[in-house]
């Protein structure tokens, strides 16, 4: 298997420099924003620019890699998000902060869907697993490290902006000198909404309800941190974000798992119930019991994150044969809207109320998602011989970003890296952490 790794080596070494920035980057931000006595509510802007920004790199990133192809595109945009990266030290205004975040947003959209259709075209059937499986290691593994880079210096400092910038340039060499043969253009395909919903109202649901929370949680839970009167440095806000990174690893095999075995809707129901309950014990505990804000962290990932690989995979049970990119674009749709309102909705709560209630703004969310999704069981039943896609199978297929445009399927002749549009789905960045 190692050597289905050989034609992305490259790639995932410029993965590993990339996501090392941007996790430094995402926990650095709202931490320096709060420092500078941004408000809550400019924070929670902040954090749903980087998801406009998202949505409309999705949406526009296929033109662009058409246009110029892969190399270019991808070296483009780590130069634009290097850029970005250091605008921030250089300008403290919530307004610029905004339009510079959702640069960021843009450029890492464009990014992933190059990386992913990469990996995507360089594995076959028989190791794409694999390959998936060991780009989301490192994909994990490397934002934690980012994270924990944090306490390396002060945020009210340049340094810090610097690391982050320097190590997403860097990104930009090994793609840039690989010698490997850039991917086909990308697939582009139409979302109906309102199909998507009929064919699965809970995997529908799932997906924006994971764009509600988990879109917050990055967003404000370093502010959360701050906030508590138990985290009293930069290094606990690191270990706070990073442990539930990891705790949301650990639980995607476990519940993905089970939800192979029994109706997907029951697992999908008891991670939103523990996930309400690490929001609520969050709420009530963290700024009495010292360990409390590290404990429920980590059940808060092990339930919150797995829901929307196991929301993509219910909707993947459902949707008709050739439509699972249609159903992974759609549902990466939903995250985004969702990500784009929940930081402001999360925001203004902690700006009223306090601190924590952020989580208990992700509780209430999770207990309607909860109840969804019984309501939808007793409308519907699903038996249990009815045939599912396989998790695994889902999980890499649900990552698909690189097949959305609305834009005509124009075809550059002139560019040597362009052909007639590809049938197969490329893969694309999960929104899970």
């Amino acid at each position: 298997m190692a050597a289905a790794l050989v034609p992305v080596t490259a790639l995932l070494l410029s993965v590993a420099l990339l996501l090392m920035g941007n996790g430094l980057l995402g926990t650095l931000l709202p931490v320096r924003a709060n420092l500078e006595s941004f408000s809550t509510f400019d924070i929670g802007i902040l954090g749903s620019s980087y998801y406009v920004g998202f949505a409309a790199g999705c949406l526009l990133g296929p033109y662009l890699v058409r246009r110029v192809g892969h190399i270019r595109t991808f070296t483009a945009m780590v130069s634009l998000a290097s850029a970005v990266a250091l605008a921030h030290a250089l300008i403290l205004n919530p307004l610029l902060w905004w339009g510079f975040r959702a640069v960021t947003g843009f450029c890492f959209a464009v990014l992933y869907m190059v990386i992913e259709s990469w990996l995507n075209e360089k594995s076959t059937n028989e190791n794409r697993g694999f390959v998936f499986s060991v780009y989301t290691i490192i994909n994990l593994t490397v934002i934690t490290i980012g994270q924990m880079m944090l306490p390396l210096g002060s945020p009210t400092a340049f340094p810090l902006f610097v690391v982050a910038s320097i190590l997403v340039s860097l990104a930009a060499l090994p793609v840039a000198l690989t010698k490997a043969q850039a991917p086909a253009p990308i697939a582009t395909v139409d979302i109906r909404i309102r199909h998507l919903y009929e064919s699965s109202p809970v995997g529908f649901a799932g997906a924006l309800v994971v764009g509600l929370v988990n879109g917050s949680f990055w967003s404000l839970g370093p502010v959360f941190a701050q906030g508590n009167s138990v985290v009293p440095d930069t290094t606990a806000v690191a270990i706070f974000m990073s442990t539930a990174v990891i705790a949301g690893a650990i639980g995607q095999w476990p519940l993905g798992r089970l939800s192979d075995k029994i109706d997907r809707r029951k697992v999908i129901i008891a991670a939103c119930v523990g996930a309400a309950i690490a929001g609520l014990g969050m709420t009530l505990f963290s700024d009495k019991w010292p360990q409390a804000i590290y404990a429920f962290s980590i059940l808060f990932g092990i339930f919150a994150f797995p829901l929307y690989a196991l929301s993509a995979a219910h909707m993947n049970d459902s949707v008709e044969p050739g439509g699972f990119v249609e159903a992974s674009s759609g549902l990466l749709l939903l995250f985004a809207f969702g990500a784009v309102v929940g930081p402001l909705i999360a925001s203004a709560a902690m700006r009223f109320v306090e601190p924590q209630a952020l989580f208990l703004y992700t509780a209430v969310v999770h207990i309607a998602m909860a109840i969804f999704a019984i309501y939808r069981m007793r409308q519907s039943a699903r038996p249990l011989g009815a045939e599912r896609e396989p998790f695994v199978d889902s999980l890499v297929v649900a990552q698909t970003i690189a097949t959305l445009d609305p834009l005509s399927d124009v075809v550059d002749e002139d560019n040597e890296e362009t052909s007639a549009v590809v049938d197969e789905p490329s893969q694309g960045h999960s929104p899970a952490p």
